[in-house]
């Protein structure tokens, strides 16, 4: 079984979300039934990798004990920065063996969901180190991991709000309005996810045969749209299921192909990841950098700090040249975007002018797709060829 994929996940959530939504009418807790649903599919998803589950047990179990430990020595101890780095570190242990297992042939650590699942521990240490978070149950982290909605690929919730939410019993009406916007993105996922995205590929497969430069034009615009649609409806439904569960995980996009420029684009596209990687990326990076003076301006930390975090989003995604490339791509266009409109006087002249906004979104839209192109891998088999 694959979350959101085939007809026996979508029987099994079927009958979860109808007994939900019966136990939040009845105004009853929907605490431990989500965790009990989550453990359900974890175990069906594992059944036919037992050294997937294997792994994932062991994560669970080390990222507990972390998370625990840390709580421990920061009570005692306070902010010692070396002690917070060795801990982010180990946090990351895992995820770093699996994306650089590959190269070795080895799969450590390859089991679905590893790459959301580190970003909520790391988080998780994060804001202990900020003094945010003072305590956590063994009990409510588990039921924070294994969440299943968003288990295998988002949004990336944040565990205060999560718990906030776990922990609370709406009244009749709050869920049932909860529950009707829910079932509501439960479905618009759906359309979007299997006949959108169902026919944008069809699109890319008909284009990637060509060799014209209209081909790869078309290419990379079918390609943009096969990934918005694709992903875009599982977290729609992620999201959906979430709510009838009464956790009102983060939306992740926000019509983002009405961007006028780059930086809105990453407000609206992915944003439980780019938000994830602005807060705990590319501030700190500003600020650290701040405090070593290793820049002159401001304006420089941050055309750094884009390409920092841009370019370990791109690693993160995998350990290849066009996600590399398409992280270091992104950076770049950031950075030039904050010293264009930090700079430039035609811009602050004319940037609320209908003509300019048009143009800007037109450009931006170009420039996003070629991302795209990027990111698919088709522009390196095409320099490869």
């Amino acid at each position: 079984m694959s979350y959101y994929e085939g007809l026996a996940f979508f029987l099994l959530l079927t009958v979860a979300l109808v007994v939900a939504a019966v136990l939040g009418t009845l105004e009853l807790s929907l605490k431990w039934y989500g965790f009990a649903v989550s453990l359900l599919y974890v175990g069906l998803v594992f059944a036919g990798s037992p050294t997937g589950f294997a792994y994932f047990l062991f994560f669970c179990v080390w990222s507990v004990g972390l998370v625990k430990g840390y709580l421990a020595i920061r009570a005692k101890n306070g902010r010692k920065e070396r002690i917070y780095h060795v801990f982010v570190l180990l946090s990351l242990l895992p995820l770093v063996l699996c994306k650089v297992s590959p190269l070795f042939e080895l799969n450590l650590f390859g089991f679905v969901g590893i790459s959301y699942l580190t970003f909520r521990v790391v988080q998780m240490i994060i804001e202990i180190y900020d003094g945010v978070i003072k305590e956590v149950s063994v009990a409510e982290m588990a039921a924070f991991l294994v969440f299943f909605p968003s288990f295998s690929s988002g949004p990336i919730d944040r565990s205060r709000r999560f718990l906030a939410d776990l922990n609370r019993r709406l009244p009749r009406e709050e869920y049932l309005e909860l529950c009707g916007k829910g079932i509501w993105k439960l479905l618009l996922g759906a359309v979007y996810k299997f006949v959108l995205a169902a026919f944008a590929y069809k699109a890319m497969g008909y284009l990637e045969t060509g060799t014209a430069w209209y081909h790869w034009v078309g290419y990379a615009y079918a390609y943009g749209m096969y990934l918005f649609f694709d992903f875009a409806g599982y977290s729609r439904m992620a999201v959906g299921s979430s709510y009838v569960l009464g956790i009102e995980t983060p939306d992740n996009f926000n019509l983002p192909f009405i961007s006028r420029d780059i930086r809105e684009f990453w407000d609206r596209w992915h944003i439980t990841l780019s938000h994830w990687f602005r807060d705990f990326v590319f501030t700190r990076f500003v600020m650290y950098s701040s405090k070593k003076k290793w820049f002159s301006s401001r304006l420089q930390r941050a055309c750094a700090g884009f390409f920092v975090d841009m370019g370990i989003m791109g690693l993160w995604h995998g350990i290849t040249p066009s996600y590399i490339l398409y992280g270091l791509y992104h950076g770049l266009l950031l950075a030039l975007t904050e010293t264009y409109q930090k700079k430039s006087k035609f811009y602050k002249k004319n940037k609320n002018q209908r003509w300019y906004q048009i143009a800007s979104w037109a450009v931006t839209m170009q420039l996003v797709m070629f991302g795209f192109f990027l990111f698919s891998g088709k522009l390196m088999e095409l320099i490869a060829g």
